[in-house]
């Protein structure tokens, strides 16, 4: 219902139905139509009537009236309502669950919450960083081959006056073979089998690039309610608070699953059946006579039945308020019970409230003896039993996970403490505001969260667009409509096992598994997937570096041509069998990875450089020199150019394709054995180019065989040659980490500003590294806090390891309480504390 826009006049002439007398002005009338319209023409200042069932047509504010109950699930995900007084907002796409009341349109169509949620997934266009990495490396080596090209132009024509044709020949070599014609097809074969595996482990990737993403992710937003815990309200036993002596826990539950429906049960009718370990228990051993069934009046339900004695009973269960009515408690136990479910409040637990009386006059509509108050019991939407699990596994790996909940802080905050994740969480307030909040700023509130209650989509979107301004990898679950901008925006969209088709549209992984166990799998799976397309990079940029500078070396030094035809079946036969690595068995890294192109670029450098200069070694000691004729007895080949060609053709074959195993390994090469597909592919592609190298007379190609004594003194060079590479590796490495620095300033003797000449500083660290080592805990756990030089020796990221010790904190916290102490040991005793007389102090 609407009404069309107020009509104010000065001076309005009111025609009554009875009279057509005017009315005298100068009085100000107002004509109120209601009417029923369509949702698509109001305005902001419209007034909506609002009842029962209704869906919210715009945003609006509540004008005076009762309070509501809204369903705000399509923005929150939460599924119980939430209550509305007057004054409050309501927002466009809720339901009205209990109450009627008018409200004022406050905004339409792309203005409200909604439409904004709408409007940001449709605006919202990232672009991957394996887009940004393959343009950076293919720029990278496009310019390599672009300086060797014009350096070959310049020396060649102008200096060396060189024919055209050998001049185009030697700029064919370069081209062909630095351009790492095969990238685009290794990794993409190498994600798209990375993703069969996913699959398989319930991840289904509708995005491949979001595999390499992943593996970087180092922050993942998580949604609670579904993904977190249940989605299912239970009765948390332990903490259920009896006011009668003789009944115990289990009979408290029993007696409020009898005042709850075993059929068409709401989810607190549930919640309570299902802590029997029978459902048909709720009705063994009576007989039903009559169930009045919730309303929004009355506030609870009750049963009234006869026990297997044939006395009639009644029992009640609901809102506390309604309860403590009912029973006309006392003003000492009314306190007590408002106490009580302060208590629950807090920890963020919904309260309810079970009583039960006597019906001796045996009729159903008999008032009955007094009520008798019997307990109230705390419900909760409990963690999946994998949860906390899954949170320590991610915080080991690196991923800091927060909470992104609709639900209310405190709910959020029992959560976080249940799944030990910290309970450093704030309300959705303290998001879109500009500057300091509580002294922090905004960016720094949300790196350093643990999770954000009372969330709306565009405060979703806000928090991954934020964390993304700082420089992180944000993955994002979410099932709901509400969840569609954030999941587009974050880095890596995940659609858990029962989201809507909004969310998964939005999404680049759907889940097919609940709980977030699947994610863990799903990162470690990314990470192997990743070292795997690494270690191809690094060995890519390598090679057009030791192609480029070689071949420019052998045509600028000794006016040698190599044939462009031998470097494409050097191209065919490496970068063909080289797709194997997307099966090679690899470690997946203990850190969120990234593409490092520093790194990189500068191994691709080094390692290039050597093997290039280990070419023009070998060309010169094989032209100018008798070195391998006078040691091997093999015949002369220096002055046959065709033979040259030959020898030139297997030695930069073999070494070059080798590189891979270097590349491939963190440690040294011989320590991770390699996968049985990449060896095979190696041995196949070598063991042709020495065929080739041995036999083949190719004039068209310029090469002719060289013998089977040339080809085992060329393979015995290239291993010689080979093992030096894991050493620049190593250097390289450990000069890009900046530790030299420390080691000529800090460590080493003749720089350290210690009294001692740092050696106590030296013993520390050589303990500490002992300690972990041998998988000791380290002395003090304030050391994590305070130890300048904490980065060295605990491999975790920094917004990890703060959410780690935040959650360790929360749980000390509650361990080192008496109160804490005492039900820890009773949980790991399985005792019954109620029964426990004795006192215990401090």
């Amino acid at each position: 219902m609407a009404s069309l826009e107020d009509l104010k006049n000065e001076n309005v002439d009111l025609v009554s139905p009875c009279s057509s007398i005017p009315l005298v002005p100068p009085f100000r009338t107002m004509i109120m139509c209601v009417c029923c319209v369509d949702a698509a023409i109001l305005v902001p200042g419209d007034i909506i009537s609002i009842k029962l069932g209704d869906i919210i047509p715009a945003d609006a504010r509540l004008l005076e009236g009762d309070p509501l109950k809204i369903d705000q699930s399509a923005l929150t995900g939460e599924s119980l309502p939430v209550n509305k007084m007057p004054g409050d907002s309501v927002y466009s796409g809720s339901t009205c669950k209990q109450g009627e009341i008018e409200a004022v349109v406050i905004a339409t169509g792309v203005h409200t919450f909604f439409g904004k949620a709408a409007h940001l997934v449709d605006s919202t266009n990232n672009v991957g960083h394996f887009q940004k990495v393959l343009t950076a490396i293919g720029n990278f080596c496009i310019c390599s081959i672009a300086v060797g090209m014009l350096v070959e132009v310049v020396v060649m024509y102008p200096v060396q006056h060189r024919a055209y044709r050998d001049g185009i020949d030697n700029l064919l070599v370069l081209l062909i073979g630095g351009i790492p014609i095969a990238m685009p097809t290794v990794l993409s074969v190498t994600m798209a089998i990375g993703s069969h595996r996913l699959s398989q482990q319930g991840a289904i990737t509708k995005r491949m690039t979001a595999i390499e993403e992943m593996a970087g992710m180092d922050v993942l937003c998580s949604d609670k309610t579904g993904t977190l815990t249940l989605n299912q309200l239970t009765v948390d036993k332990n903490m259920i608070e009896p006011f009668v002596k003789d009944l115990d826990k289990d009979a408290i539950v029993l007696y409020a699953a009898r005042a709850s429906r075993r059929e068409n049960q709401d989810a607190i009718d549930a919640s309570i059946v299902g802590m029997l370990a029978d459902p048909r228990e709720a009705r063994a051993g009576i007989q039903e006579v009559h169930f009045m069934p919730f309303n929004p009046v009355d506030k609870r339900t009750a049963i009234t039945y006869i026990d297997s004695d044939g006395t009639w009973h009644r029992v009640s269960k609901g809102a506390p308020e309604q309860i403590i009515e009912l029973c006309r408690l006392r003003d000492d136990v009314s306190r007590r019970v408002h106490a009580i479910i302060a208590k629950f409040a807090d920890r963020g637990l919904r309260s309810l409230a079970v009583a039960r009386q006597r019906v001796p006059e045996g009729n159903k509509d008999a008032p009955g003896t007094p009520w008798q108050f019997m307990a109230v019991l705390p419900l909760f939407d409990p963690p999946r039993h994998d949860s906390a699990d899954t949170i320590r596994e991610a915080l080991n790996l690196g991923v800091n996970v927060k909470m992104i909940t609709g639900d209310q802080l405190a709910i959020g905050k029992e959560t976080g403490r249940r799944l030990g994740m910290g309970t450093n969480m704030y309300p959705s307030t303290s998001l879109l505001k500009d500057g300091d909040t509580g002294g922090l700023p905004v960016d720094e509130l949300i790196e350093k969260a643990d999770g954000f209650a009372g969330v709306f989509p565009e405060h979703k979107y806000e928090i991954v667009r934020r964390l993304q301004d700082r420089k992180h990898i944000v993955g994002m679950t979410g099932d709901g409509v509400n969840d569609a901008p954030a999941l587009k925006k974050a880095d890596i969209g995940i659609a858990v096992d029962d989201a809507t088709d909004a969310a998964r549209g939005a999404s680049d992984i759907v889940l097919t598994e609940p709980g977030l166990s699947v994610i863990i799998s799903a990162v470690l799976t990314s990470r192997a997937i990743f070292q795997r397309m690494k270690n191809y990079t690094i060995y890519a940029v390598s090679i057009t570096i030791r192609i480029v500078l070689g071949f420019m070396l052998l045509a600028l030094i000794w006016r040698f041509d190599f044939a462009p035809f031998m470097v494409l079946i050097i191209a065919v036969l490496n970068d063909g069998t080289i797709m194997t690595i997307s099966k090679d068995r690899v470690k997946p890294s203990p850190l969120p990875d990234a593409w490092k192109l520093n790194e990189i670029f500068a191994t691709g450098i080094v390692l290039g450089t050597y093997q290039a200069l280990a070419t023009v070694l070998f060309f010169w000691a094989v032209r100018d020199t008798k070195f391998f004729t006078d040691t091997f007895g093999v015949h002369p080949i220096g002055e046959s150019r065709e033979e040259l060609t030959s020898a030139v053709y297997l030695q930069v074959s073999i070494i070059s394709q080798a590189l891979i195993f270097v590349t491939r390994a963190r440690s040294w090469f011989f320590v991770e054995r390699p996968g049985l597909l990449l060896v095979a592919a190696f041995l196949i592609a070598q063991l042709l180019a020495t065929l080739i190298a041995v036999y083949a007379d190719w004039p068209f190609a310029q090469i002719k065989g060289i013998g089977w004594g040339w080809g085992a003194v060329i393979w015995l060079f290239s291993i010689v040659t080979f093992f030096p590479l894991d050493i620049f590796k190593f250097a390289i490495r450990y000069f890009l980490s900046g530790k030299q620095w420390n080691n000529v300033f800090d460590n080493k003797t003749a720089f350290a500003n210690g009294v001692d000449y740092g050696k106590s500083k030296r013993e520390a660290q050589w303990a500490i590294a002992q300690r972990s080592l041998h998988g000791l805990q380290q002395p003090e756990a304030s050391g994590l806090f305070n130890n300048e030089n904490s980065n060295d020796f605990i491999e975790l990221s920094e917004i990890a390891e703060q959410a780690k010790r935040r959650a360790e904190i929360a749980r000390l916290r509650e361990l080192h309480t008496l109160k804490g102490h005492v039900e820890s040991v009773v949980k790991l005793k399985g005792l019954d504390i109620d029964t426990i007389q004795h006192n215990y102090t401090v």
